[in-house]
């Protein structure tokens, strides 16, 4: 599909358009340092990264045995960023991520002070492994960190280093004694990034490589200070009115209640996508488009993302699953019933 003809190159300075350039190429060189010890996934990688490139947050989901941990670790690592693992457990509490206050005795004086200890959520990458296996309370501990950036503990608010990302785990499998998210939760995630069993020839590689001894060492390509620059920068890249449009029809199809819904949402879907989808498919288009070498978004690049942006956020009915029907099916018919704007119109 062809980009309407009265876009125009917004990002025309030179400090921003070498900044573009180093963006792109610093995909490239993420991708080849991940390749050390990453085989595969080239799609789940991709995605990962245009998270990290809008600033967002997003949910993997797979069965165990697919390196979902040992991505994000390495990501932190390629990029030297600080990394923090969290294990969700039906005990977990609140305070186990955020942190707590504790009274501590000062030596030289003798008086005792509560002073802030940090919880495992003050990094730059968390990883909120099976984040399904906590209840809801401690779940929401998050929320105000992944939106916010920043955490409230006694009245008292902390802010989070910057860059701050927030990537969660799922086990599609082992469902009992789990805590679904909610769906203000789950909305507030980016992508819901599917990772699966990858091509024989792939895993077979996965077997030789990790049967063997390896300690790769990483260069650092791309900097926290770069991944700021990048948001910011994603945020400056035009997407005309058509193309934004087409991302918010989508959005509004998806909706049981809408007067624009398709008869097979009515049908399938109990809950459709925010405003918030529209808002990520056209900030994970702008960055798309970045990291392919163009200077605005394209019907295109809302397509690509549809799946990963819509899929935690069109929620099936009892008849859909009756029926066997997933939210991946829905969002293909989507795709299919909303019209694609024509250039010139």
């Amino acid at each position: 599909m062809e980009r309407f003809a009265t876009d125009t190159i917004a990002l025309e300075s030179p400090d921003d358009l070498a900044l573009a350039e180093r963006m792109k190429g610093g995909r490239e060189r993420i991708l080849t340092e991940l390749r050390k010890l990453i085989v595969g996934q080239e799609d789940v990688v991709s995605e990962v990264l245009l998270t990290l490139f809008v600033g967002g947050n997003s949910l993997i989901v797979g069965v165990p045995g697919l390196a979902k941990t040992l991505l994000v670790h390495t990501l932190a690592r390629v990029l030297d960023l600080k990394f923090s693992r969290i294990q969700f457990t039906p005990d977990l509490m609140p305070s186990d991520i955020t942190g707590t206050d504790l009274i501590q005795e000062d030596p030289a004086t003798g008086r005792r002070q509560m002073v802030f200890s940090p919880g495992p959520v003050f990094a730059n990458i968390v990883l909120a492994d099976e984040i399904n296996r906590t209840p809801p309370k401690t779940q929401s501990a998050l929320l105000e960190a992944m939106q916010e950036h920043r955490v409230t503990i006694q009245g008292r608010t902390y802010e989070l280093q910057e860059p701050f990302y927030v990537f969660a785990t799922q086990n599609p499998i082992e469902l009992e004694g789990t805590y679904p998210l909610p769906e203000a939760q789950l909305d507030r995630f980016m992508f819901h990034i599917v990772i699966d069993h990858p091509p024989v020839e792939e895993e077979f590689e996965v077997v030789r490589t990790t049967t063997a001894l390896r300690d790769p060492q990483f260069e650092r390509p791309v900097t926290g200070a770069d991944l700021v620059a990048f948001q910011r920068l994603v945020r400056r890249v035009p997407a005309a009115e058509p193309v934004m449009r087409y991302a918010l029809d989508i959005a509004r199809a998806s909706r049981p209640k809408s007067p624009t819904a398709p008869e097979f949402i009515r049908k399938w879907a109990a809950f459709g996508a925010s405003v918030r989808a529209a808002q990520y498919l056209v900030l994970g288009g702008k960055a798309r488009a970045l990291t392919n070498g163009r200077y605005n978004v394209s019907f295109d690049d809302i397509r690509a993302l549809a799946h990963p942006v819509l899929r935690h956020r069109v929620l099936t009915n009892f008849h859909a699953q009756s029926e066997g029907v997933t939210s991946d099916q829905i969002v293909d018919k989507l795709l299919e019933a909303v019209a694609v704007p024509r250039s010139g119109m």
